[in-house]
């Protein structure tokens, strides 16, 4: 079989938990079933992988559950190549924002198809499951027009696009050149009306921003409107902590605080984590939960061994969307396991921890072409 069939057939497994999960039906197979596949394609098709596993010592024949996949450090796409097919089949590029200087950590896909559909499905269900119908959708970023390599502005288009009214960009996007275009948006949710609930996107930047534009002028939202908060918390003028910026933003736009909810994803990822406070009375602020398709396990920095149950590790993604890619992925943020998901807390501080490097170099180790 081709590597192009190969992947066809397990994006197509990978798509079918996606719409179990929306039926409310039982996954159609085991969720270590289809990791031992992906890893076993994956270790064939891209070459660093494969390094990675042999100096793991593991055999990706022989794996019959997830945790025993190495994981790819996130680094790796930033230096390497990591990725199961020919540059030229690539169907989107996303690109990490390259704050920090340097190489941006580059994922490419070959089929946009997996990702859309596993976004749409957990979004719909933790975002807006709620809504009896379309909303009006506000983006306070740019377009994909303006941000073709962002996955973040891809994947606000497909909100917008499946719960909203597809309203043209000018009423869409409100933040251009990387200016807020602040009198745009009060038109917008001026012309909204009461009986349209609003769905705010944004990152936490572009929070604080919008609030410092704000001042004490409030942009109070019709009944059911809620507010998507994504990324940091770091602000060129000012830093906030994630309790202080959901009550702000509750204020400024009129919206109870459960209906502030925080997304977590990556660029390095085909899959997002949401806070279910919208979901479930009990859930708390600060806990992400997974959809069935992912998982989030705290390590060992140094061992890469999972920690203990309510001990804090970091963080090793199993992303079944990742179909083309790394299935497993070491992430540089410390997280912990509590009592209905994951809680996380920041970035490990300083140089890389030594089983991220020591994966990195491993992958790296016949030239860039992981």
């Amino acid at each position: 079989m081709s590597a192009h069939a190969e992947s066809e057939q397990l994006h197509a497994r990978v798509r079918a938990f996606a719409v179990a999960f929306e039926h409310g039906r039982a996954m159609p197979e085991p969720f270590d079933s289809l990791a031992a596949d992906l890893v076993r394609f994956q270790a064939e098709h891209v070459s660093g992988y494969r390094r990675l596993c042999e100096a793991h010592d593991v055999d990706p024949r022989a794996i019959v559950r997830a945790e025993q996949a190495p994981a790819v450090p996130t680094e790796a796409f930033r230096l390497g190549n990591v990725f199961a097919f020919d540059l030229a089949d690539a169907q989107a590029v996303f690109r990490t924002s390259g704050t920090t200087g340097g190489p941006r950590g580059t994922h490419r896909m070959r089929a946009l198809r997996t990702y859309d559909l596993a976004a749409l499905a957990f979004g719909r269900a933790m975002f807006v499951c709620d809504l009896a119908g379309p909303a009006v959708v506000i983006v306070i970023g740019p377009s994909p027009d303006e941000a073709p390599d962002s996955s973040l502005a891809h994947m606000c288009a497909l909100f917008e696009g499946s719960f909203g009214g597809r309203k043209p960009p000018e009423e869409t996007y409100f933040v251009r050149g990387g200016t807020l275009d602040l009198d745009g948006l009060r038109r917008t949710i001026g012309k909204a009306g009461a009986e349209s609930p609003v769905l705010v996107l944004a990152t936490s930047f572009a929070l604080v921003r919008l609030l410092e534009a704000l001042g004490d002028e409030p942009l109070v939202l019709p009944a059911g409107s809620r507010v998507m908060q994504t990324g940091g918390f770091k602000a060129k003028s000012r830093e906030m902590t994630p309790d202080a910026l959901r009550r702000a933003v509750s204020r400024a736009f009129g919206v109870r605080e459960r209906a502030v909810v925080c997304e977590y994803g990556m660029t390095e990822l085909s899959s997002q984590f949401w806070e279910a406070t919208l979901v479930h009375p009990e859930a708390h602020h600060g806990v992400y939960v997974e959809p069935p398709w992912a998982r989030v396990v705290p390590v060992d920095p140094e061992t890469l061994a999972p920690v203990r149950e309510g001990e804090v590790g970091m963080a090793r993604i199993e992303d079944l969307a990742n179909v083309d890619s790394a299935f497993a992925v070491l992430a540089q943020d410390q997280v912990r396991r509590v009592p209905g998901g994951f809680e996380l807390l920041g970035r490990v501080r300083g140089a890389p921890p030594r089983g991220c490097s020591i994966g990195l170099e491993e992958m790296l180790s016949s030239g860039k072409n992981a």
